[in-house]
């Protein structure tokens, strides 16, 4: 197997943001996340710590507008980011899911690198907010995310009261799930694993 650490880096400037974000597949957990959206950060830090990559995101949006813009284009250059780190996808395992429990909630996340980008989100938060935060970006962030990275995810809530428990349920298991599919499989003998020998 190669050693060389898959990674990969993204920027992105518009009207309405500007972002600059690196991944390492094959990190630590470590994360320097700042979007100026609170709870997006914890979110991803999250995200970082329990997929073990290595995030680091500075990102400046119209935040006096709201954190739709910001969240929605992070979550495009997470996408494109991982994307770039997968590079041709030899080896890994390509499927993966999880099911996280975070105290009375439980959130189950099933995924598939495909390169056929594709969001079933199946995710009722009981408040409209998070502190300052709008629970309906967390869909918008993944949308934007499976489809600049091009993967199939299907994530289901079982239960649920708390809206804070269950989006951490979601990221954790979206980061378990992510680290599974992402590993390389010890005997893939390197091999894209599709019959068409692609992904």
């Amino acid at each position: 197997m190669n050693d060389k650490k898959r990674c990969g880096e993204k920027k992105r400037k518009t009207n309405e943001t500007r972002i600059s974000l690196s991944i390492c597949i094959d990190g630590t957990g470590r994360s320097d996340v700042n979007t100026g959206v609170g709870f997006l950060d914890h979110m991803i830090q999250l995200l970082a710590a329990h997929a073990r990559f290595d995030i680091d995101i500075n990102a400046e949006g119209d935040l006096n507008v709201d954190d739709h813009h910001t969240t929605e284009d992070v979550g495009i250059v997470l996408g494109g980011a991982f994307k770039s780190a997968l590079g041709g996808k030899s080896g890994i395992n390509r499927f993966a899911d999880v099911s996280v429990p975070m105290q009375e909630s439980l959130v189950s996340v099933a995924l598939d690198i495909c390169g056929r980008p594709y969001l079933a989100f199946e995710v009722e938060s009981p408040t409209e907010k998070i502190g300052d935060f709008d629970t309906g970006l967390i869909e918008e962030f993944l949308h934007a995310f499976v489809t600049h990275c091009g993967i199939t995810l299907h994530v289901q809530s079982v239960r649920g009261a708390n809206s804070h428990h269950i989006a951490e349920a979601v990221f954790k298991a979206l980061a378990r799930a992510l680290r599974r599919a992402a590993a390389i499989d010890p005997d893939s003998a390197g091999g894209v694993p599709s019959t068409k020998g692609t992904l």
